[in-house]
């Protein structure tokens, strides 16, 4: 880029950055999000397909997750890592509905692509789509329907709903009831009369070889390792649990200490000194009177000797998260110091060992965490099935504190369309437009779902506009059945916390995009070989293709 003065080219950029402007690079950054969204859209609902993600060290992960799909897959685009962030906000704030908000930011683009070949201004565009969300969010909270948190059925229904489609979907019932009642019990109703959901309190734990039916909820803790020695005791009704964040090891010299050893003798009295050590620090645990001690780090092999004989129950290399939910679970504190244990540091509980799963089964007397243990046949239907049930947590979980539902199935999209076809009419100026193409881009919801299942997807639009123009506002598509019906009493319910931040995820991400007009680069812009070799940026060989329009400048 050159600009003349005086007579004189006075150069701005350097030889290699490149440089894409105005329309060009709207149509680059709309290209880009748009092949993100179109990347998850086939795993949209309980027909959605999965995908196989290899990454660079060949491990393999199958899902139809939407965030786990954007985080995994090696994207090198800037503007495609803008609608991945919608996906992860969308993941940390409402715990589902990541694949809705990227479709929705997706199609909302795309839609804004026509307007702005119609020469209507982007500025006017964002202003449209901001009013469409905060009118379309409105409106969801005029929809939704309230829910009493101790209402089972509704929240297991929510539950059933998140897990449809994926790897949960088979024992869906069984496990509904278990993510209910770990949400339960996680519950307390403050003050205000409000609910809070504490889900630091819920631990999952995964384990091979058996089928998902088998899954379990404990009210406690389960640790999956070992004991120290064959010859410790592993039942404890009543114990005095250590949880200690030390090795009970002989304590290393520094890097550069040298030990000269000239006689037998001496080593081994070097030899004796190790031991009294570690006796040491076995006979400190004893007089702390613990039963049981959780040691995060390496508990030495003559220790362990030691440990058995006392009667002490110990487990060594604990997950330091594990160590936490142990401290929820019993009391006390995590000692990181022998020397300075007191009475108030141990932990109360009891401790048993099941044998055939290899599991410590750890209770508190006032338990304030509840275990997940989910069972599956592989790693790979294990890993799919605790993606689900923590969606299906995190669902649940919003559904009591935040106490408002609303009808699946596209129900609320196709609702929320019509309602802002009607808003456009009292919207000035060319914003008109882009109000009506917001509510266009909401019905992609329902269009995807039934394009997932098999079905018409235009079809199933007709049907389902029929049906609110009729007033019923909870008409949404059962694609199971392959019929527009009240999805709501299908028991196919979504929670309107997650629907509110998908939409306005999708319209801030959406708005981002367009707002920009000049893309300047410090080198080239595709990053997956020439501009030749780049399908425009459709290449989603890497999603870094996407700079089939660095010859356009």
């Amino acid at each position: 880029m050159s600009q003349r003065m005086q007579g004189q080219p006075m150069i701005i950029l350097g030889e290699d950055s490149q440089r894409v402007k105005d329309r060009d690079a709207q149509e680059y950054n709309i290209a880009a999000a748009r092949a993100v969204a179109e990347a998850v859209r086939s795993t949209l609902g309980p027909k959605g397909m999965d995908k196989m993600l290899v990454d660079s060290m060949g491990d393999v992960t199958i899902t139809n997750d939407g965030v786990t799909i954007l985080k995994e897959m090696d994207i090198d685009n800037p503007t495609a890592e803008m609608i991945i962030e919608v996906a992860e906000t969308q993941e940390d704030e409402a715990g589902d509905g990541t694949t809705t908000a990227v479709a929705i930011a997706g199609e909302l683009l795309k839609n804004a692509e026509d307007l702005l070949e119609q020469d209507i201004h982007p500025t006017a565009v964002i202003k449209g789509f901001h009013l469409a969300s905060e009118k379309a969010r409105e409106e969801i909270d005029n929809v939704a329907e309230r829910v009493d948190p101790e209402d089972e059925a509704l929240l297991k229904k929510v539950a059933e709903t998140s897990m449809t489609g994926k790897g949960a979907e088979l024992n869906k019932e069984l496990l509904a009831d278990l993510v209910v009642g770990a949400v339960q019990q996680v519950t307390v109703e403050a003050d205000d009369g409000s609910y809070v959901v504490d889900l630091e309190n819920v631990n999952i734990e995964t384990q091979t070889g058996r089928s998902a039916g088998e899954s379990e909820l404990l009210v406690g803790a389960v640790i999956d390792k070992d004991p120290v020695h064959d010859d410790m005791p592993v039942e404890f009704d009543d114990a005095e649990v250590l949880l200690l964040n030390e090795s009970i090891e002989v304590e290393e010299a520094n890097a550069d200490t040298q030990v000269n050893i000239e006689s037998p003798d001496q080593l081994q009295k070097f030899l004796d000194q190790e031991e009294e050590q570690l006796k040491k620090k076995v006979q400190q645990i004893k007089d702390a009177g613990a039963d049981v001690v959780f040691c995060q780090k390496g508990i030495d092999d003559l220790a362990q000797h030691y440990l058995a004989k006392e009667g002490i129950l110990a487990v060594r290399r604990v997950k330091k998260s594990d160590m936490k939910f142990l401290k929820n679970v019993l009391g006390g504190s995590i000692v990181t110091d022998l020397d300075s244990v007191e009475d108030g540091d141990l932990g109360h509980g009891s401790v048993r060992r099941d044998e055939e799963d290899e599991l410590f089964y750890v209770e508190g007397d006032d338990a304030h965490g509840v275990t997940l243990l989910l069972r599956g046949s592989t790693d790979h239907v294990v890993d799919e099935l605790e993606r689900g049930i923590e969606d299906a947590l995190d669902v649940v979980a919003t559904t009591v504190s935040d106490g408002r539902v609303l009808a699946g199935g596209g129900a609320i999209e196709v609702e929320l369309a019509s309602r802002l076809r009607d808003y456009a009419d009292s919207v000035s100026g060319r914003e008109q437009l882009a109000v009506e193409s917001f509510a266009d881009a909401l019905e992609l919801v329902p269009r995807v779902l039934a394009e997932n299942a098999g079905l018409d997807s235009i079809d199933t639009l007709v049907d389902l506009r029929a049906a609110h123009e009729d007033g019923e506002v909870r008409a949404g598509l059962n694609v199971f059945s392959g019929d527009v019906e009240d999805t709501f009493d299908a028991g196919i319910v979504e929670p309107a916390h997650a629907k509110e931040q998908a939409i306005a995820s999708a319209t801030e991400a959406a708005n981002l995009v367009l707002k920009i007009d000049d893309i300047i680069a410090a080198g080239d812009l595709s990053t997956e070989g020439d501009d030749e070799e780049m399908g425009g940026a459709g290449g989603m060989g890497g999603m870094g293709g996407m700079g089939g329009m660095g010859g356009a400048m």
